[in-house]
């Protein structure tokens, strides 16, 4: 298929461009490479994408941009673009968040009304579920977001299904739990765990470790991706790894690899989540989405590539 990815030179985006192309998909990327984290991890993700032929990336502002003419073409569209991030979402930062995260997917849609589109894949997130003791979740739990992040991506939701119903546009809008691998953004858990591991040096733990989450490893989560967009269904699907896990477990399986973490804890801070599961069966029927990896073998993923970079946060290349 011609595909659309927003977002394309970030942490899950580069690899779902690397899976597309792989699988024989032509790319189109667009990203604006902002400065929420450093702008140089994102260009060597392009870097690699762009020896593809199949590859075309276009540098814009979803917001300033001709977005008509950018999806013109294309089978699937996959929005990935965003602000990323629960503990920064606070206070002063919030407009962003509703500027990346919101407005840019309503204009998405709003050029996608009309177009004979096989789908739109929106990246949302467990997030969009806040505090809950029903484990693992379904999609038809009813959404309470406890940090202003999670509002914003349960609102670009709401407008998905709100173009879904009102003018056809065929969405998914996929939930994605905790996802982690190679390159992942450098502020996340795994990849300050794994850095801190291998270079020996603090790694700085929110809460007492004991939060649990399904963590979902990057090459499941863009499978996930292309497979709801071939698929007819539409809707919300949740993607997770298929089990729960503690930090303290994570901890524990970087340390048989590793040696011992010098773990430094600190408080839990506002908008952290103490538990999330995921109920993939809706997937599972749907796309036939099946996690692949395990958290081990994930983990061992990252610390053989964080050894090869030399320490360098981000590996060679896209898997």
């Amino acid at each position: 298929m011609r595909a659309v990815v927003t977002g394309a030179a970030g942490f899950i985006g580069s690899h779902l461009c690397a899976h597309l192309l792989a699988a024989g998909d032509e790319v189109v990327g667009i990203d604006a490479v902002t400065d929420t984290y450093d702008p140089k991890l994102k260009e060597r993700n392009l870097d690699v994408l762009r020896r593809s032929d199949g590859f075309d990336f276009r540098f814009a502002d979803l917001l300033e941009t001709d977005l008509a003419r950018a999806l013109d073409g294309a089978e699937a569209v996959y929005h990935l673009a965003g602000e990323p991030g629960v503990r920064p979402s606070w206070g002063r930062e919030f407009p962003r968040y509703t500027s990346r995260n919101v407005l840019t997917t309503q204009a998405l849609l709003e050029a996608a009304r009309g177009m004979p589109l096989r789908k739109l894949v929106y990246a949302s997130s467990s997030s969009v579920y806040g505090h809950t003791s029903h484990l693992p979740t379904t999609e038809t739990l009813c959404p309470r977001p406890v940090s202003p992040y999670g509002v914003t991506k349960l609102a670009a939701e709401h407008l998905c299904e709100l173009y879904r119903t009102a003018f056809g546009v065929p969405t998914v809008s996929l939930r994605l739990f905790t996802v982690y691998g190679p390159r992942q953004r450098p502020d996340m858990a795994f990849a300050r765990l794994v850095a801190a591991a291998v270079r020996d040096e603090p790694f700085a733990l929110y809460g007492d470790g004991g939060q649990t989450r399904d963590f979902t490893y990057v090459a499941d989560t863009v499978t996930a991706m292309r497979a709801a967009a071939r698929a007819e269904f539409t809707g919300v699907a949740n993607i997770g790894g298929g089990s729960r896990a503690s930090m303290n477990e994570a901890i524990a399986i970087v340390e048989s690899m590793t040696g011992r973490v010098d773990l430094r804890r600190t408080a839990s801070q506002p908008g952290d989540i103490r538990h999330t599961g995921a109920d993939i069966s809706v997937a599972a029927d749907a796309f036939g989405f099946a996690p692949q990896v395990t958290l081990r073998e994930g983990l061992a993923e990252m610390v053989a590539r964080e050894r090869f970079s030399g320490g360098s946060r981000h590996g060679p290349g896209p898997c």
